[in-house]
Formats: structure tokens, sequence, C-alpha cells
């Protein structure tokens, strides 16, 4: 497995991560914590050195699992989590970025994780009621204290990352990104690019879509995010086979799947990309990472943005609703 560097603050990572809420938080049941330890373990075995994780997925569970499955190899991988929300009751219940709160969660976060330094602390969606300035300052003091290394945000706008950036330097942007979620190039990317942040590409197989195993007849378990995204109705499943059929076409001609091809895509648009796919099953977490050796050609990768571009995607990635307050 390659590495990448995240921007220009030096964070060096697997050029493939993992994504681990959906092992206990936002797909249904949450799935045997020994199978998921060993999955994790089985990860860093393949050359993943990079984890992502938060505090809301769960809450709490997903920081413990990551905790125990990662602790005899502290020091040799990234562990990534984040702070945002206030929990009540052992659901999300509403932003909450004030520095008291951030401090808290550090703290607390510190010890699921069974680590003395946080590597990389989000802010996991920003806060309209706390200005970006007093997140900065106060992730800028965990860093000062030696709690944290190096400071992140989510889903944030260009402005919002510029003046983030302007108080404590900003190493990585959080942010949703694919084939069919591209709405970042227009102004997020060039920004980061500009600024030396790097980008973590989460959901780069579209929530399980991209990788080809999902149709217009699949049932998702009770609790699944996917039973309410707009995006994932029957009849948008059923639209956007058109982007799985292109997908398709040039995991044919490369004998590859149509995952690593989407994970390959994502790869080839600048260095400093890192996406995190989510598993909960082995021999997927092994074909995740295949797509490493992948390398899509200019004129594979031109052939794509032109077919791609002829495909209208059908039904937004959330909710208005969800949008604001989310915390996938």
């Amino acid at each position: 497995m390659q590495t990448r560097k995240l921007g220009n603050s030096g964070l060096a990572v697997s050029a493939l991560g993992l994504g681990c809420m959906g092992m206990s938080f936002g797909y249904g049941p949450a799935q045997d914590t020994t199978e998921m330890i060993a999955l994790i373990r089985s990860a860093v075995e393949q050359g993943v050195t990079f984890f992502d994780t938060a505090e809301v997925y769960g809450p709490f569970v997903n920081e413990d699992l990551v905790g125990e499955a990662l602790e005899p190899f502290r020091g040799e991988v990234v562990i990534a989590t984040k702070f945002g929300f206030t929990i009540q009751d052992g659901k999300m219940a509403g932003l909450n970025s004030r520095p008291e709160n951030i401090r808290a969660v550090a703290e607390a976060s510190l010890k699921r994780l069974r680590v003395e330094v946080i590597d990389l602390f989000y802010q996991h969606r920003v806060d309209p009621n706390v200005p970006i300035e007093e997140v900065a300052g106060a992730v800028k003091d965990l860093i000062q204290e030696g709690k944290v290394k190096y400071f992140g945000l989510s889903e944030a706008g260009a402005q919002t990352i510029r003046r983030a950036h302007a108080v404590q330097p900003v190493s990585a942007l959080q942010s949703e990104y694919s084939l069919w979620t591209r709405q970042h190039e227009a102004e997020i990317i060039p920004t980061i690019e500009e600024l030396g942040i790097g980008l973590v590409a989460y959901s780069p197989l579209g929530k399980g879509f991209l990788a080809g195993k999902i149709d217009e007849t699949t049932q998702f378990a009770p609790g699944d995010i996917r039973n309410t995204l707009p995006r994932y109705t029957e009849e948008a499943r059923s639209a956007n086979k058109a982007l799985l059929d292109l997908i398709q076409q040039f995991a044919e001609r490369r004998n590859a799947t149509p995952a690593q091809i989407a994970l390959a895509w994502v790869l080839a648009q600048k260095p400093w990309i890192v996406p995190i796919p989510g598993t909960t099953k082995l021999h997927r977490l092994t074909e995740n990472n295949g797509a490493a050796a992948i390398e899509l050609t200019p004129g594979e990768l031109q052939d794509i943005e032109k077919a791609s571009a002829e495909i209208n995607v059908v039904g937004t990635r959330y909710t208005e609703q969800m949008e604001k307050s989310t915390g996938l």
C-alpha cells in the first residue's frame, strides 16, 4: 500500500483508509465486536494506516471498538475522530462546538481510543452558533498541550475553511466525494489545494451503490440510513443504474471490480486525496484495497469524464434537514 500526504501538513497515511462508522452505526444493527476487531486488524496487515471514527458513531461505541482494535499498533497508525455535537440519552441532540465541549470530547476520546494524543481531530459539522475562529483556537490549544496533532474540518464551506486555517492550519477536510458526488469540485477542492489542505473522501463508493451490489430490489435493514435518503429510493436506484453500468464497463476493461474502479477514480483526481471506504466484510476490505494498485490512464479518465457528464444522477445525497444536522 502506497502512502499519501494530506496536503502540506506532513500528515502521511495509507492511500486508502478505513471508515469504521458502519461497524456500529448508520447501517442497521451494530456488528459483532470480535469480528470487527479482527477486520480492523486485517486492514493493518494489508497496509492500511488510517482509520476514521467519531464520538457520535454509536454514540461512543465505535471509538471504543477502534481503540481496542488498534491498541497493539499505537504509533504505527493514524486515528481520526470528531467533535461537534451534544449527546444526550445516547443520541445526538444538536450541534455543539463550544470550546468547553471540544475539550471535553477530546479528553473522553483519548480514553476510548486508548491513546495519549489524537492524531487528527475534526469538527464534525460546522456550528453556526460558534465562530469558527473560536473552534480553531480551541483545537490550537489542544495541539499546544500535546493532546491533538492535527486539526481537520468536515463538510465545511470555502470561507469557513479559510477563516479556520488563518487561526490554526487545517490539515484535512473530510467531505463526501465520489463519481456521483462532485459538487466540491467547483469551489472547495480549488480552495484546499491553494491552502495545502488534504481531502479525506468519505462515502467514495456512494454508501455501497457504486460497488455494484445494490439495485432497486435491495432491501436495507431497519435503522439503515439509506432507507431515508433521496438517492436510495427504488426509483432513484433504478435511474442511477446508468452510472453503475458505465463503471462496470471500465471494470471489465481493466479486469477489476466496479468498487475498485470507483476508488481508483477518486485516487486519480489529486495526489492528496485519500478515500476512506467502509466495510464490515473481509473480502470487501481486500477488494477495496486492491484499488490502490489500479492507475487509470489519462485516456481512461477522459473517457469516464465524458461519459459520466451525460448521466444525470437522480436524488440528493441527504434530505435538507439532514444536510444541516447529520453526523454522517
